[in-house]
């Protein structure tokens, strides 16, 4: 195909079967439509007959394993990509920006559906379709996009359909109003750790059953999630990204979540649970990155390794194999498994090999595959092939730890030899069909076509069971209606509502009388660095939107006025654990991770790190042992304090969004009311202030009483920290929390404490 913008400028075309499934193809792909035994089928690869996998009446694997047969090692290549991050559309001003026809998305003139140049690259010459998208302008626009990417792939070699993905994209605007029966751009949940702060995991499978309408509502077939690490170090920059450290809460969430996401039902069912509503659950980490030494995340060089010194490994797969891979419904097991980046250091009994999770033969085929024999996609996390940057914290760049003096082809062959089928973040096929070369020449042809066509069935099952080999493509109007639908937004809101917890509420300052007279203080946050290493420049802003707060209370800028005090501060933000500074001033760059607002300096750290890398030009001693760090977001303590003097004695009351577990005690004795939460909407947070909905939620892990008890605690062991206690004598222990009677005693802290304890 010539480059240029592609527009399938096709009308798609249905043909209902009796008792069948409709089919749904476009104009342009030129694929026939042929009627056997009184139903119809589509001739995708326009031989002129029914294959195997072209009729819908045999099951998914003898389906797949015919497709599978019939496909050239090129074409298995492509299936085994998965694209990098795909901005709808690809401005200038996304993430990831791309071109159309050659130019700039402003100055192409082309419609946000429109398919960039790299977009049809990739999926026609590459044969590449599993395709990770991002930013979505609107519910209509991700609908024709896919409808243009499926018309193009339709019309390719064996007309195999995409099988387009997303990381969560069910996070709050905080900023925005609930108002009941309005519908919005998506339906608004609570982070995984609020989802986890409500500890029901009826919420969980319930926001699954949602999430995968909307999600193949907007072509989304695949879910990278969810993320069933327990985080057991409380520093790790993916902690909110988990259901928290405990290894049972995140099991029977993680097993609630899949459910919901991968279950049909009724006439939505096309076979074994799986069927139109049905979206794949490619469940990560394997197995398990949230025992990064020193809280440090793999995303970056400086963190690369998962330590394991409370020798706690076989708690951190239990919410895998306990969870993602013994599910209550029909479906039986997660379609998908992500490892992470990670070295899981000293953890391989058989090779000792210290690599990446994806590149360990142990823990892929030894482990996942034979021992629990899951027998899912494994895809590899995005761009481990990838030759890694000489800058240990940046984002950009690969990430193939412990194989950094390999090749990328070579790496490529490990991988398919330690087990996995897929290689995310990579568009190109070349470095696979060179792995392939490298394998038919170690082991023969026979034995890596084999080997292929393993990997081949098992992504193609993932497409087959969902129904898109019949009909990938969206009525755009019915997108539209079922995302971000008014019921779909009330379930996500009252889910936000059940996920706050009130830590404290001294002399029952809380419920406030609505319309009290508030001083909410502005917020200053410092400059800082995002993901990407960019700046974000200094802030001075209020911290909430406050046409909504004044609907709630009477707010004011004059605290001598004010009845309340309400400041609203974040978990502390000091950075991945690396500074370029410390590296220039002669040091060894490792810097501590610290969870309090204050400078902290780490008295308390190791003198020399579990694991390092002894590579020329590394360090294999990353410890960072009297070193200090400030977090950016230091003021946050200061407002606090600033408040409660202005004030005058008055109560201040603090609500806290927390990323991590915090340590609140430079600040908690000096306040009346904290009110923590985990990504929600303003309002929710105003509706528990005012009392109109009571607060239910509970701690999903410990929080610290001091920067020594997080440098002693193990990193891989949870529930091993001295916890806050504050001025009313509660701990802030897992599963705690108030409600307006007093400590909640129920259910829920009956089975989660004991298990604990137990």
């Amino acid at each position: 195909m010539e480059k240029g913008i592609f527009n399938s400028a096709a009308k798609i075309q249905y043909v209902k079967n009796a008792g069948g499934p409709t089919l749904g193809y476009s104009e342009s792909s030129g694929v026939k439509i042929f009627e056997k035994d009184g139903f119809f089928f589509k001739d995708l690869n326009k031989d002129g007959k029914i294959d195997k996998y072209e009729d819908w009446r045999l099951s998914p694997e003898e389906r797949a394993k015919d497709l599978a047969s019939k496909m050239t090692i090129e074409q298995i290549a492509g299936l085994m990509l998965y694209s990098g991050h795909q901005s709808i559309p690809a401005d200038s001003n996304a993430w990831f920006a791309g071109t159309y026809n050659g130019k700039s998305y402003e100055e192409s003139k082309a419609n946000p559906w429109d398919l960039t140049d790299e977009q049809i690259e990739f999926l026609t010459n590459d044969h590449l379709r599993h395709v990770l998208m991002t930013t979505v302008e609107s519910p209509e626009i991700a609908a024709r996009w896919n409808n243009e990417v499926q018309a193009l792939v339709e019309g390719l070699g064996l007309g195999i359909p995409a099988n387009n993905s997303s990381d969560p994209r069910h996070g709050s605007d905080s900023s925005s109003e609930f108002n009941s029966g309005a519908g919005g751009s998506i339906s608004m949940w609570p982070e995984s750790l609020g989802l986890a702060a409500t500890f029901d995991p009826k919420i969980v499978e319930k926001f699954g059953e949602i999430a995968s309408k909307e999600y193949r509502a907007l072509g989304i077939a695949t879910a990278l999630s969810p993320q069933i690490d327990i985080a057991t170090d409380p520093r790790w920059f993916c902690f909110n990204g988990t259901f928290g450290e405990d290894p049972q809460l995140s099991t029977d969430m993680a097993r609630a979540y899949i459910d919901g996401f991968q279950t049909s039902e009724g006439d939505r069912e096309i076979t074994d649970g799986w069927g139109y509503d049905s979206v794949n659950a490619m469940v990560k980490h394997w197995p398990g990155g949230g025992s990064g030494e020193a809280g440090r995340d793999a995303h970056y060089g400086s963190g690369k390794y998962a330590i394991y010194p409370g020798n706690n490994f076989e708690e951190h797969v239990k919410p895998f194999v306990e969870g993602a891979f013994k599910l209550s419904g029909k479906t039986e097991k997660a379609s998908a498994v992500m490892p992470y980046y990670t070295v899981s250091f000293n953890q391989d009994p058989v090779n000792g090999e210290n690599v990446g999770n994806s590149y360990n033969q142990y823990l892929i085929n030894d482990l996942l595959r034979n021992k629990n024999r899951y027998d899912g996609v494994v895809c590899t996390d995005w761009n481990i092939t990838y030759d890694e940057s000489p800058d240990p914290a940046t984002l950009i760049g690969g990430k193939p730890w412990g194989v950094e003096q390999l090749t990328v082809a070579e790496r490529h062959y490990k991988l398919l030899m330690a087990g996995v089928d897929q290689f995310g973040g990579n568009n190109e096929a070349g470095p696979i069909i060179d792995a392939y070369q490298m394998g038919v020449a170690e082991h023969g042809e026979a034995f890596m076509r084999q080997r292929f066509e393993e990997s081949a069935v098992r992504l193609l099952k993932n497409i087959f069971r969902l129904g898109l080999f019949e009909n990938p493509y969206l009525a755009v109007e019915e997108s539209a209606q079922i995302v971000g639908n008014p019921d779909f937004m009330k379930d996500g809101y009252e889910a936000q509502l059940k996920s706050v917890v009130m830590l404290k509420n001294r002399n029952q300052v809380l419920p406030l009388a609505k319309g009290c007279k508030v001083y909410i203080p502005k917020r200053y946050t410092g400059p800082r660095k995002d993901w990407f290493g960019r700046l974000i420049p200094e802030s001075l802003e209020f911290p909430v939107n406050l046409d909504i707060a004044n609907k709630y209370f009477t707010v004011t800028d004059n605290p001598e006025e004010a009845d309340i005090g309400l400041v609203f501060i974040r978990t502390p933000m000091s950075g991945m654990g690396y500074s370029h500074a410390d590296a220039e001033a002669g040091g060894n760059g490792y810097v501590p991770i610290s969870l309090q607002y204050k400078p902290y300096t780490a008295g308390h750290a190791r003198e020399v790190s579990f694991a390092g890398d002894s590579r020329p030009g590394d360090v294999s001693n990353r410890s960072y042992k009297g070193k200090t760090v400030t977090p950016d977001n230091t003021t946050d303590l200061d407002m606090i304090l600033e408040t409660k003097k202005k004030m005058e004695g008055k109560p201040v009351i603090v609500s806290l969004f927390m990323s991590n577990p915090t340590i609140v005690e430079e600040f908690e004795k000096e306040v009346d009311a904290v009110v923590a939460n985990f990504g929600v909407q303003d309002q929710a947070i105003f509706e528990i202030l005012t009392g109109e909905v009571e607060p239910s939620g509970l701690l999903p892990f410990q929080m610290p009483a001091n920067m020594k008890t997080v440098e002693k605690q193990f990193e891989d062991v949870p529930h091993d920290m001295e916890c806050h206690v504050d001025s009313e004598k509660h701990v802030y222990d897992f599963a705690f929390g108030l409600s307006w009677s007093g400590v909640i005693r129920d259910e829920r802290t009956e089975k989660y404490r004991n298990m604990v304890k137990n």
